[in-house]
């Protein structure tokens, strides 16, 4: 086991997090106690625009993937339209490694609900939406419990605290497509449609749920805003970089100790995430390992000392996404994992356009001749050309990533392919797993 430095302990900033060991804390009087509600009140004092300025000035991004500004999007919701405006959250946390929002909204719904009224009350909304995976059953059960809370204590409904502003919340649980996790997708998902990705523009802050000005946010990014308007900006900006202000909550797993939840401000590096996490498991080296989920290209163990932030992630090749930080070792095999996420991604595709919806189904089967030992070196050139023509080919952004980790493991560890075909690794698929596949 790693020694914990002192310095790198300290770099551990519970602010998301802080309720969460805390006994009962999805009940609002044990939220109340802890702070809770209180920056309802402050952000109800304030202007709406004077909320999205503080916002902007906090420097918060979005905590989803993206990293986009989150007081830029409020401000390009159009005022004074005549038209409603809604709020929608996204909780459809599905993708492999990622799993941040959902112990959030088990331990500590009402900092979601109550960054859901004063975001909504920002952009003048009054209806905002959670939308939950499906199979999030106990999260969804502790949201729903809080929304009712909150409404029997008007902190929902007309006339919340006494402000003359009304908001009506619902919690929608979906049916457990990966692809609602996408923007649009999930619009047409709460819409009663069939989940697909819409063409932009318009966008959503044109033209989202109903047509309507809509603001989309992740979990994390309105769990945030509670914080922000009783901290102020500088606070907030006090922890994290220059241009990745905050703290962020980082999800370990894998080949460490102790697999879990970090927050600490952005901008600290694998190693000390690692160190964190009480180092790698006896017995095994860091060889490779993602930075955002399965979607980002993946790192190798010479990027260990890449500061984890929307830049310096970006400058070593990937993106930070959604913080999902999967370890893997020297006894893990890149070429089987690409391939694991590789039918997920398949799986999941909505076949709405073809470079995703082709190009998925041949890749995958391209990997189990491989894995099986039956591959060719031409395979490799295949691989290659199908991933370049699904990147940045595709309707939205699922076809990037299930071309990402393919193009990445090429990059990285061509070898261990050529392991595979040139046969110096036993296979791991049979032959029954090549029905179909030629």
């Amino acid at each position: 086991m790693t020694q914990l430095r002192p310095e790198v302990l300290q770099k551990l900033t519970p602010v998301l997090t802080k309720r969460w060991l805390s006994p009962d804390a999805w009940r609002i009087g044990v939220y109340e106690r802890l702070d809770g509600y209180l920056a309802l009140r402050k952000a109800l004092d304030v202007h709406p625009d004077d909320l999205i300025q503080l916002v902007k000035d906090s420097g918060l991004r979005g905590r989803g993937g993206a990293g986009f500004p989150t007081g830029l999007k409020w401000g390009f919701i159009p005022q004074g339209d005549g038209k409603p405006h809604y709020l929608v959250i996204n909780a459809d946390e599905g993708e492999p490694g990622t799993c941040k929002d959902l112990p959030l909204m088990t331990y500590d719904p009402h900092s979601l609900v109550e960054g859901a009224i004063i975001a909504s009350y920002a952009i003048r909304a009054n209806r905002a939406y959670i939308y939950i995976r499906g199979e999030a059953v106990h999260a969804a059960r502790r949201l729903r419990n809080a929304v009712q809370e909150a409404y029997a204590k008007g902190y929902l409904g007309k006339n919340i605290l006494g402000s003359g502003f009304d908001l009506d919340l619902v919690v929608h649980s979906g049916a457990g497509a990966y692809i609602c996790g996408e923007e649009t997708a999930l619009l047409d998902s709460l819409e009663g449609f069939r989940g697909q990705p819409r063409l932009r523009p318009p966008f959503p802050a044109i033209a989202g749920l109903y047509a309507s000005p809509t603001v989309v946010n992740n979990v994390g990014t309105i769990a945030s805003v509670p914080y922000i308007v009783l901290g102020g900006a500088d606070w907030w900006k006090s922890m994290g970089t220059e241009k990745s202000a905050g703290p962020m909550i980082y999800s370990l797993s894998g080949r460490i100790t102790n697999p879990g939840q970090y927050e600490c401000g952005l901008g600290i590096t694998l190693r000390e995430l690692i160190e964190l996490a009480g180092g790698m498991k006896p017995g095994h080296n860091l060889r490779f390992w993602t930075p955002g989920g399965s979607s980002t290209p993946i790192l190798t163990a010479e990027h260990i000392d890449t500061p984890m932030d929307f830049e310096g992630v970006s400058a070593a090749g990937s993106i930070l996404g959604t913080t999902a930080m999967q370890i893997f070792s020297d006894q893990d095999c890149p070429v089987y994992n690409t391939w694991r996420w590789l039918e997920f991604y398949h799986h999941e595709s909505c076949g709405k356009c073809t470079p995703c919806r082709e190009g998925n189904y041949w890749m995958v089967r391209t990997y189990r001749r491989i894995l099986a030992g039956q591959g060719t070196y031409k395979d490799l050139d295949t691989l290659q050309d199908t991933a370049d023509n699904i990147f940045g080919r595709s309707f939205c952004g699922l076809g990037d990533g299930a071309a990402t980790p393919v193009v990445s493991t090429l990059k990285w560890f061509r070898q261990d392919y050529l392991d595979y075909i040139e046969g110096r690794t036993a296979p791991r698929l049979s032959e029954k797993s090549l029905v179909g596949a030629h």
